[in-house]
């Protein structure tokens, strides 16, 4: 495989999943934070009040970064780190600890790339209604100002919302994931704020960064019918605008599906017309964008009665079956390519970069301490691979970052799933690189330099 010399290679993570000082140095308390102290919420009880304790271990993390040869860094910063109420007060410390990542980052080449919300809203916005409450976007709006005017001298590339979807329907209508709950009603609101945010962010961004790029990482869920029986395409037409096209499209300017609004309003979901949504609302989330973010880890075959669910039937943690990685997730890289295509025939985005993309496995160290994660490699390499088909058929993919650069807390699931290229052990927090760290070095060493 050979990609262009300007071609984006990185690694991501996010704030609360890697940073761990949950309460130094002035930090707020953010939903996570809360929501991982409720009895039941996390497996094994676990918080990320440690994490991989990148707060005190970044400079570790960035000669790891370096030493794999990536081109750019795609990370979190945590809302409440520098505004621990949301709004208002602002916090130093915390601002002087992203001033200093991104110093180091650019010391070592590579590119930080800034994504502002990554699901750990300030505790202290939710209890003035989080996300369902058009308030918490102005709250927003002002937070990406503060960042944009403290790093867009040296930050390009910045990513306003991570997986709105992910916030809005585990959040507020499943409840599994912060702030826990079940309410549709809660959940379509909080999606269109969580976009409404994005489309403000936009040009708050643009005016205090000079030169900026930004985007939005969306992820998605490509399905197929699992039969062409007329309730089973029925059902996939149905998941795929409960799951993809309720946020592509009104950010490419499409407005919320019609097919959609009519269900949800059969189902009492929503009211004739969404009282969420107000005049100009559409047209700011579909300010133009200069990136399309694409999170993508698997796709699903949908059946009749499954057509708001993503159950699998194959339990996260359990040993999975060929062709599963252990989150109980189909590996499926022919349908990542097979979306690139829709998306550019759908929305013709100026530019694709995949944001995310990855596979739990839980290798132990051999008796040698090598990690032989062959499988990840697999993953990895097959969809690299489509990457390139894509590419060739004139979709405008541009970057590839690789979900994560460090085993770390994976929300609902603690530390039970391993995505990391590097392993990180629980006691000592050691850093102990994969086989799949080397691939991916050598993989970026063997491309065309600029």
């Amino acid at each position: 495989m050979s990609f262009p010399a300007d071609f984006v290679f990185g690694v991501a993570t996010s704030a609360y999943q890697i940073e761990g000082a949950a309460r130094q140095d002035g930090k707020g308390e953010s939903i996570w934070d809360r929501f991982v102290r409720e009895p039941g919420r996390i497996r094994d009880d676990a918080t990320g009040d440690i994490a991989c304790d990148h707060y005190h271990r970044w400079r570790e993390d960035v000669e790891l970064m370096a030493s794999l040869g990536v081109n750019a860094y795609r990370f979190s910063i945590a809302w409440t780190r520098v505004l621990p109420d949301g709004d208002g007060r602002v916090n130093p410390a915390g601002l002087g600890f992203y001033d200093a990542l991104v110093d180091a980052l650019l010391e070592n080449g590579i590119d930080p790339w800034v994504t502002l919300y990554h699901w750990d809203l300030p505790q202290a916005l939710q209890e003035r209604g989080g996300w369902p409450v058009r308030a918490t976007v102005d709250a927003f709006v002002d937070y990406a100002e503060l960042m944009a005017g403290a790093l867009g001298d040296r930050v390009t590339n910045w990513i306003t919302q991570n997986e709105p979807w992910v916030a809005a329907m585990l959040g507020h209508r499943a409840g599994v994931f912060a702030p826990g709950l079940r309410d549709w009603g809660a959940a379509l609101a909080a999606g269109h704020h969580l976009l409404l945010s994005h489309g403000k962010a936009v040009e708050a961004i643009r005016a205090n960064a000079a030169g900026a790029r930004v985007g939005i990482a969306i992820d998605c869920r490509p399905n197929r019918a699992a039969s062409q029986a007329p309730a089973d395409v029925a059902a996939a037409r149905h998941f795929d605008g409960f799951r993809n096209r309720w946020f592509f499209d009104p950010v490419f300017g499409k407005g919320y599906p019609q097919d959609m609004l009519a269900a949800y309003r059969n189902a009492g979901r929503i009211l004739v017309e969404p009282a969420f949504v107000r005049s100009g609302d559409l047209e700011t989330i579909a300010t133009p964008i200069d990136f399309l973010g694409l999170n993508y880890y698997t796709s699903l075959a949908i059946r009749a009665g499954g057509e708001e669910s993503e159950d699998t039937g194959v339990a996260p943690g359990t040993a999975p079956p060929p062709g599963y990685t252990e989150m109980g997730w189909e590996v499926t890289p022919d349908a990542l390519g097979d979306f690139l295509r829709r998306i550019r025939d759908d929305y013709a985005p100026r530019s694709i970069v995949i944001t995310e993309n990855g596979a739990s496995y839980s290798d132990p160290p051999g008796r040698d301490g090598i990690i032989r994660d062959q499988r990840r490699i697999a993953y990895l390499q097959a969809h690299l691979e489509q990457l390139e088909v894509a590419r060739t058929a004139g979709v405008p993919v541009d970057g590839y970052f690789v979900w994560s650069l460090l085993d770390n807390f994976e929300w609902a699931l603690g530390y039970s799933q391993q995505f990391g290229l590097v392993g990180v052990d629980r006691d000592s927090l050691e850093r102990i690189p994969k086989q799949s760290f080397g691939f991916y070095r050598d993989f970026i060493a063997a491309q065309p330099e600029g």
